[in-house]
């Protein structure tokens, strides 16, 4: 398993090795021991979800409320996706960079990303089935968005790809005016978390 570093501080993509004989394949698609070796701690798992997307489903961007937030660890089951981590951190050195990782059911990557950051995909393929393993239970009242398809934002979408948004994600507010609320996770709220969190 290759775990590398993206460009956004708290987020990684994995790559598992996989071994495929006549029956299919095997592959540890999770550890979360050689996970800790990245983040200085073991991932707490408390839930996991799954979604099912036609092609062209846009879901995202959410974050929650820091503490506790919410880490995911996202894979596709089936079909593909293009997943995006966003910075939303703010005072984050890499504050509203966007980072596109395509997971799919073939070289089987995940994503990880830590509290604090936004979080999207794109579905490439009808039925794609994402599977979210997470660092807190959803609590609503702490769960916010983004609107995507926010240019400040620029997330690259597939050509030929037709956008389509839930009616919460489609009344999400700019980066801007997220930011300009308060609404946004603080990079030293950040830091402070996962200083706990290391101990």
């Amino acid at each position: 398993m290759d775990i590398v570093p993206l460009s956004i501080e708290g987020a990684f993509v994995v790559t598992p090795r996989q071994f495929p004989d006549a029956r299919g394949v095997f592959l540890e698609s999770f550890r979360g021991d050689r996970l800790a070796e990245q983040l200085g701690h073991r991932p707490d798992i408390v839930q996991t979800n799954i979604s099912v997307s036609s092609r062209g489903t846009v879901r995202g961007v959410h974050f929650a409320d820091i503490p506790p937030s919410q880490a995911k660890y996202v894979t596709a089951v089936t079909g593909s996706l293009v997943d995006y981590v966003v910075d939303l951190r703010v005072g984050s050195p890499t504050f509203g960079r966007v980072e596109a990782v395509r997971l799919d059911a073939v070289d089987r990557r995940a994503v990880y990303l830590t509290e604090g950051l936004g979080h999207a995909f794109c579905a490439l393929e009808d039925d794609t089935t994402a599977m979210y393993l997470c660092s807190a239970a959803y609590d609503p009242e702490r769960e916010h968005g983004v609107h995507p398809l926010d240019p400040e934002l620029g997330l690259e979408l597939p050509e030929g790809i037709t956008p389509t948004l839930s009616p919460k994600d489609e009344a999400a507010p700019t980066l801007a005016a997220a930011r300009d609320s308060g609404l946004l996770p603080t990079y030293a709220a950040w830091q402070e978390h996962v200083a706990t969190l290391r101990h």
